[in-house]
C-alpha cells in the first residue's frame, strides 16, 4: 500500500547563511537509508563548505541558479536543469544570485552527516 508522507522534516543546514532543508524521505523523516529526497531553499549569497560525499547526488533546480564548484571548474545550474555529482568527487554548492535558489536533491544512498565529508571551515 502506498505510504503518504504528510510533511517533511526541516533539517539544519551547513553554510554561511541559513538555508532551509525539507527532507521528505531519508534517514531523519522516513528512516530510508538507500535514498534521500529533500527540497532546499537557499538565500542569495549562501555558500557551504566543500565536500567529498560517499553518495551520488542528483540535484534539480526549480528556481534561480545553483553554482556547483568542482575540481575541474564551475557549473551554473539554472531552473529547469540538473546536475549529477558522483561519489568521491569534491564539490561546493552556493547560490550567488539576488533571488537565491530552490532545488530538489536526491542522494543515493541517503544523505548522512557521517558520509558527506565536508571541508574544515
Amino acid at each position: 500500500m502506498p505510504r503518504l508522507i504528510e510533511r517533511p522534516t526541516v533539517i539544519e543546514a551547513a553554510g554561511n547563511l541559513p538555508k532551509r532543508i525539507e527532507e521528505y524521505a531519508g534517514h531523519v523523516n522516513t528512516g530510508h537509508g538507500g535514498v534521500s529526497v529533500a527540497r532546499m531553499v537557499s538565500p542569495s549569497g549562501w555558500v557551504e563548505p566543500g565536500q567529498r560525499p560517499e553518495f551520488e547526488e542528483i540535484t534539480v533546480v526549480i528556481r534561480g541558479m545553483l553554482r556547483v564548484e568542482h575540481e575541474h571548474g564551475v557549473l551554473e545550474v539554472r531552473a529547469g536543469q540538473a546536475v549529477v555529482a558522483v561519489p568521491g568527487e569534491w564539490i561546493r554548492y552556493s547560490s550567488p544570485e539576488p533571488d537565491g535558489a530552490e532545488y530538489v536533491a536526491v542522494c543515493l544512498p541517503a544523505f548522512s552527516p557521517d558520509t558527506v565529508h565536508r571541508d574544515a571551515e
